[in-house]
């Protein structure tokens, strides 16, 4: 079992320690086994250490070994995988461990803003954090409640910043399960261990955890949280601390100062011009809908008109090279629903290529008489010579076809099978 030197001095970042065992792990990748360690490991939502093994009595670029992950093994050994490829240091090395300052200082600050957050909704709402998740740039708890509304979310901010800025004592301390059960713990872990290490933000929380956490919380610098949503377990707040809602306001910032300036106005005026041209495009989208509408009904009208009957039906052939697939299917329908027993066989070759083929439905009493032909079987015929995809009932069908395939001759096929 290795000796986690994390546990009593969150703190420390240099070390100095001997190696106890070596391996080649999950394919080949190199890992190293320390008699003690400074280096954390993934677990309990926070994410690992990374830093640098120098080997003591060696010279070169093999004497420092790079930590790019750091794992819990079942026995309670430490693995630190190593960047590949490295020369394994021999059992009974000599090591200096270094690790990288500025993660381990963001992990600290996420993990015990963490700790703050999830007293803060406890305290203010009765909401308990079921689980935590740390990520590369944000972190997450979930809470064990339906929703969270806004005005709880700006509380609980509010509470745990109090916190922060009072700078309050956070100590570790050791107790027994049974001393640990009086307490009145914000959260009792399963029953897998005699002793429990506690985290303890004065006056304020108490819970068990391994993770590593600043000595008050005035280091934590900040909370901020940044959006709720519903998730099977209840609700999952994101937030952000200290370093990390530093770069997450600039970033912001930065997005909005840019958006600002393409509206010619002021940051806090954002929303309302985003909204304003929401809805100036809603409108110029529906204009444009009713225009398209209206010249696809003009030029069907058109070609029945310009086109001869035959066997009591008017055939239509159209292929557009300046229109989409969805006009063609507009086309068609206002072909066919014009009141004349008509067949509209169709085609776009505007990216992506496709074909339309519909007709005028089958009257049951009174009215136009139907065709008679079968638009998804001639379709799917002409598709097949083309190999295209797409199908259909008998009165409409839609496909597609390969880029650079020839639509017109495709219609031609079509128009010759049914006769014109």
């Amino acid at each position: 079992m290795t000796k986690r030197l994390y546990y009593d001095r969150p703190e420390l970042l240099e070390f100095d320690s001997v190696v106890a065992s070596t391996e080649a792990a999950e394919g080949s990748r190199p890992a190293v086994i320390l008699r003690e360690t400074a280096f954390y490991p993934t677990s309990g939502g926070q994410v690992h250490d990374t830093g640098w093994l120098t080997l003591g009595g060696h010279g070169g670029d093999d004497a420092r070994l790079r930590v790019a992950e750091v794992a819990d093994a079942e026995d309670g050994r430490i693995v630190h995988y190593l960047e590949a490829p490295a020369r394994l240091p021999l059992a009974g090395a000599a090591v200096h461990g270094s690790i990288d300052s500025e993660r381990r200082r963001d992990h600290m600050q996420q993990h015990t803003g963490q700790h703050v957050l999830s007293a803060a909704f406890i305290e203010l709402y009765q909401m308990p954090t079921v689980s935590f998740h740390m990520r590369e740039d944000y972190c997450s708890i979930d809470l064990a409640a339906p929703s969270v509304g806004s005005e709880q979310i700006a509380g609980a901010e509010k509470r745990a910043n109090q916190i922060v800025f009072e700078n309050r004592p956070v100590r570790v301390r050791y107790v027994s399960r049974a001393e640990a059960e009086k307490l009145g713990l914000r959260k009792l872990p399963p029953a897998e261990r005699d002793e429990l290490r506690l985290i303890e933000v004065a006056d304020f929380d108490l819970s068990a955890c391994g993770g590593t956490h600043v000595s008050s919380s005035g280091q934590i610098g900040s909370i901020v949280l940044r959006k709720s949503e519903r998730v099977r377990q209840g609700t999952r707040v994101e937030f952000v601390c200290g370093g990390r809602a530093v770069r997450m306001a600039r970033r912001d910032y930065s997005a909005l100062s840019e958006a600002a300036a393409l509206f010619s106005t002021q940051l806090w005026d954002v929303p309302d011009q985003i909204r304003k041209s929401v809805e100036e495009s809603k409108l110029v989208r529906k204009q444009k809908e009713d225009a398209l509408d209206q010249l696809a009904e003009l030029m069907a009208l058109d070609a029945l008109h310009n086109q001869a009957e035959t066997n009591g039906r008017k055939i239509v052939v159209r292929a557009f090279s300046d229109r989409d697939i969805g006009f063609a299917k507009l086309f068609a329908q206002k072909v066919t629903r014009a009141g004349t027993a008509a067949i509209a066989l169709v085609a776009s070759s505007a990216d992506p290529p496709g074909l339309v083929f519909a007709q005028t439905a089958a009257q049951t009493s009174g009215g136009t008489p139907g065709s008679t032909a079968d638009m998804g079987a001639l379709l799917m015929q002409v598709l097949s010579s083309a190999g295209g995809r797409g199908g259909g009932s008998r009165d409409f069908a839609q496909g597609g076809v390969p880029t650079g395939c020839k639509v017109e001759q495709l219609l031609r096929q079509a128009a010759d099978t049914i006769g014109t």
